[in-house]
């Protein structure tokens, strides 16, 4: 038996998302988020849902551009910091040691020492309640060498990302291969 526990923000896992952007003056900044991932197959767009009071909420609506960048087990104190410290008031590049660097293709930056990362021009801004939702069209993945498989994808396995649980707020190394998708179930279709 199931029990109702009310109209909760509780999904697992979320994906620990690293939102790259510039602001005014063109000082890189990033944030953490967990409220995102991916939302359109064609055009392939990305969704992120921010509160106004947030300094990168300002910059991606003055630049219209920003990037995604996945975060791994390696940097999650880094990953943590860049969601609980604020841009308007520290330099969190130099906090953390971590190095931006201008995107190829849309006026934001992105982390270097990220493995994965996504270029996104902002396409959709949709007010929601407490948070906005921007949504961008992503124009260019890069991905470190070492973090590609044998298929030249992106080897989730060598990536490490991070997921993040609502409930009790505690970070997550990714967990074992279970199976292939779209093959795995195929025995229950000839039942």
């Amino acid at each position: 038996m199931k029990k109702s526990i009310g109209a909760r923000i509780i999904m697992f896992p979320t994906p620990v998302l690293v939102v790259g952007s510039y602001d005014k003056a063109g000082k890189p900044n990033a944030m953490t988020v967990a409220w995102g991932g991916m939302c359109c197959s064609e055009p392939p767009s990305i969704g992120i849902a921010l509160r106004k009071e947030t300094y990168t909420y300002g910059n991606i609506v003055e630049r219209e551009a920003f990037t995604i960048n996945i975060a791994t087990e390696q940097y999650v104190k880094e990953a943590d910091y860049l969601g609980i410290a604020s841009g308007k008031k520290v330099d969190k590049f130099a906090k953390t040691g971590l190095t931006a660097v201008k995107s190829d293709f849309v006026d934001a930056p992105y982390i270097k020492e990220f493995p994965f990362i996504f270029e996104c021009a902002l396409t959709h801004t949709v007010e929601i309640g407490t948070h906005t939702q921007f949504i961008g069209v992503i124009l260019d993945v890069k991905v470190d060498e070492n973090a590609i498989g044998n298929d030249g994808l992106p080897d989730i396995e060598k990536i490490k990302p991070l997921v993040f649980t609502s409930t009790i707020r505690d970070y997550y190394g990714f967990g074992k291969r279970l199976g292939k998708a779209f093959s795995i179930g195929k025995g229950l279709r000839d039942r």
